[in-house]
C-alpha cells in the first residue's frame, strides 16, 4: 500500500456519536499508508468506544484528560498541540463543532484545537435535522472562514431511523482527502535537486572522516517538495532512512561523488537545495591497507573538496539555490556571509550542536535569510518545518 502519510502526525480527536465506531477503523487505515496517530477522546466519546480500543489500534496510549499531572509536567496538551501534522476530528458533533467555533478551551480536545498551529479537520457526524439547523449550518461556514477543513457528511440512513445528511464519511473516504491535504501542487511542474545527509572521506579502506549528519531535514524536504508537487531528486550521503516514495534517489559515499552527482541532475532543475552536510575536507592520500597503531600520534593530510552549492551558483544557467548553514556561533552573521559569498538565493541557518535541535535530532528550528528580508521558524518537527520551508520557497518563485 502506498505510503502517503509518511511521517505524518496525526491527533484523531473522537467525540460522543454514535459514529465513533467508525473511528477505530480510521485509525488503522491512517497507519496503514504511514501515518503516526494519538487519539485524544471527550468523556462522552468514551460511552460510545473505549479507550482501550484506541489504544490498541494506534499503538499509543488515549489522552482525554486535560489535567493530568502525569503528562509533560502538566502541559501535556501543549506538547500534543505542537506534535500534530494534523488535529482531525471524526466524528465531530453538533456540540463540538459549535465550542469550536466559540473558541471555547472547555476540554482536552477543544484546547488542543485552540493552541495547535497544525491543520485542523473536522468530519461532521448528527442526526440529519441537527446537520439542516440554521445554527449549525452557520458555524459549519464559521469554520471555512477560519480555514477549517470540513469533510462531508455524507447523505443516507442513521442510527436513529432517519435518512437525510449528517452521516460520517467512510474512513476510506476521510483517508484520501487527508492525504490531498498535504498534497499542496504549490510546486507543480517544478524539478528539485536536493543533497541530504552527511559524506565519507575515507582514511583507509575500514576508516572515514565524517559528521553527525542524519539526513533527516534533507529527506523530510524530500517528501514535502513531492507533496508540493514537484519533481524531486534526492542525492543522499550514506544514512539509515527509507528512501522516500516517488522521489528519484541517488546514493553517494563522498564529497567528490555528491558533486558529480549533483552536476550531473543539475541542468534541468528549477530548484537546488544544498541540504546535506558535505565534508569541507578529504585524505590528500588514502592507505591501501588499514592503518596500524604503530605511533604515538598520526598525522594525516586533507585537501579541500569541491564545494558544490557554491559551483552550483556559478552556473551560467542556474536554478533557485538554497544553502543551508549549520552553526556553532554567530548564526545569523556567518549565514549571511556564506549567502553573499556563494550569491545564494536563500539560506537556512540552524544551530547545531545542541540536544534537540538540529544533527541527528527529529525536531529543528532555523532562520531563513534572503537577499531583502528573514523569517524565523521556532522549534518544530523536521517533517512540519520541511513543509513550512517549501511554501516559503514557493512564494519566492
Amino acid at each position: 500500500m502506498e505510503q502517503r502519510l509518511l511521517n505524518k502526525q496525526i491527533l484523531l480527536g473522537v467525540t460522543g456519536g454514535i459514529a465513533a465506531y467508525k473511528s477505530a477503523d480510521l485509525v488503522r487505515r491512517l497507519r496503514e499508508v504511514g501515518a503516526e496517530v494519538r487519539v485524544v477522546m471527550t468523556e462522552k466519546a468514551k460511552e460510545f468506544i473505549t479507550p482501550l480500543t484506541m489504544q490498541a489500534v494506534s499503538g499509543n496510549p488515549v489522552h482525554d484528560d486535560l489535567f493530568d499531572v502525569h503528562a509533560e509536567a502538566a502541559m501535556g496538551h501543549i506538547e500534543l498541540a505542537r506534535w500534530a501534522d494534523m488535529v482531525l476530528v471524526a466524528p465531530a458533533t453538533a456540540d463540538f463543532i459549535a465550542r469550536l467555533v466559540g473558541g471555547e478551551a472547555n476540554d482536552l480536545l477543544t484546547t488542543l484545537c485552540l493552541a495547535t498551529p497544525a491543520v485542523i479537520v473536522v468530519a461532521p457526524a448528527m442526526n440529519q435535522g441537527m446537520w439542516k439547523n440554521t445554527l449549525t449550518q452557520d458555524n459549519v461556514q464559521a469554520l471555512h472562514q477560519k480555514k477549517v477543513h470540513v469533510f462531508g457528511p455524507a447523505e443516507g440512513n442513521q442510527a436513529c431511523g432517519d435518512v437525510g445528511p449528517g452521516r460520517m464519511l467512510e474512513p476510506t473516504e476521510l483517508v484520501t482527502r487527508v492525504c490531498d491535504v498535504f498534497a499542496t501542487g504549490r510546486l507543480a511542474g517544478r524539478r528539485v535537486l536536493i543533497t541530504a545527509g552527511p559524506t565519507r572521506e575515507m582514511m583507509d579502506p575500514v576508516r572515514y572522516i565524517s559528521n553527525a549528519s542524519s539526513g533527516k531535514m534533507g529527506y523530510a524536504l524530500a517528501v514535502a517538495a513531492q507533496e508540493a508537487g514537484a519533481v524531486v531528486t534526492l542525492v543522499s550521503g550514506p544514512v539509515h532512512l527509507a528512501k522516500p516514495s516517488h522521489v528519484k534517489t541517488i546514493d553517494v559515499v563522498s564529497a567528490e561523488d555528491m558533486f558529480a552527482a549533483v552536476m550531473h541532475e543539475i541542468e534541468n532543475c528549477d530548484i537546488f537545495l544544498s541540504v546535506a552536510a558535505v565534508a569541507d575536507y578529504r585524505c590528500k592520500k588514502v592507505a591501501t591497507q588499514k592503518i596500524k597503531k604503530e605511533s604515538e600520534t598520526l598525522l594525516v593530510e586533507l585537501e579541500r573538496n569541491p564545494d558544490i552549492v557554491a559551483e552550483v551558483a556559478k552556473l551560467k544557467k542556474k536554478p533557485y539555490v538554497i544553502g543551508f548553514a549549520a552553526e556553532t556561533e554567530n548564526l545569523l552573521v556567518n549565514a549571511k556571509t556564506k549567502m553573499q559569498q556563494k550569491k545564494l538565493d536563500m539560506v537556512v541557518a540552524n544551530q547545531v550542536g545542541q540536544a534537540d535541535v538540529g544533527f541527528d535530532s527529529d525536531d529543528n528550528a532555523a532562520t531563513v535569510l534572503w537577499d531583502v528580508g528573514q523569517k524565523e521558524f521556532a522549534r518544530m518537527s523536521k517533517q512540519k518545518l520541511a513543509r513550512e520551508l517549501v511554501e516559503l520557497i514557493a512564494s519566492k518563485l
